[in-house]
């Protein structure tokens, strides 16, 4: 990997709570990521996801996983990016959480998503690790608002958003995959955002912030 970080910044990045380490998905990374998704995320038939890319043949969900993040590390640029970070605890890759903008430059706003495989839900770490990537947009990056969504049946992400301040935002209905779904949108600032009681470490910011012109 220290050959790709030398023209690839966000490889440095690491971001650091309690109880994650928050780095970016690395194709050394993906055979781990494959294996946590395969293990389940929800219950079949209950996609809390607008893409049903867990409900595909087992088959075709490595090459999927893998063309997705290869996919998200070709098209990144600064006016449109999604950075995908590995979560990890004790050292086991557990899930996914992503953060990412467009035309972030002028209107300094993000949108986040996740997942997390079964086995480790309901410990809090969907808190702690959202928590991690909108304190990384709001004190790193200066962004002005970070939104969200989820599925209005979905309680557990909506009630992670409402424990760290997010506020509702309208509600769409639109197609998940072959049905159709009502979605809960959601925005947090940094004026209502509520902070957890650790302190972030952030690790090879510096270049990330270079390339994607943030000061």
């Amino acid at each position: 990997m220290t050959a790709l970080t030398s023209f690839w910044p966000f490889f440095d990045l690491t971001l650091t709570t309690p109880r994650l380490v928050l780095k970016p998905v690395a194709d050394d990374h993906i055979g781990a990521a494959v294996a946590a998704a395969r293990s389940g995320i929800h219950e079949p038939g209950k996609s809390p996801f607008s893409t049903p890319w867990t409900e595909q043949p087992a088959e075709a969900l490595g090459p999927n996983m893998a063309r997705w993040y290869w996919r998200c590390r070709a098209e990144f640029t600064p006016e449109s990016w999604t950075l995908l970070l590995g979560i990890w605890h004790d050292g086991e890759f557990i899930g996914c959480q992503d953060v990412g903008a467009r035309d972030f430059a002028a209107l300094k706003t993000v949108s986040t998503g996740s997942w997390l495989k079964q086995s480790v839900q309901g410990l809090g770490f969907g808190k702690e690790m959202r928590a991690a990537v909108v304190l990384y947009a709001f004190d790193w990056l200066k962004a002005e608002v970070a939104e969200s969504e989820a599925a209005t049946w979905n309680a557990a992400s909506l009630g992670v958003s409402r424990s760290l301040g997010y506020e509702l935002n309208g509600v769409t209905r639109t197609t998940w995959g072959d049905r159709v779904e009502h979605v809960q949108k959601i925005r947090v600032t940094p004026e209502t955002f509520k902070r957890p009681d650790w302190t972030l470490k952030v690790e090879g910011h510096e270049a990330a912030a270079s390339f994607l012109g943030v000061s």
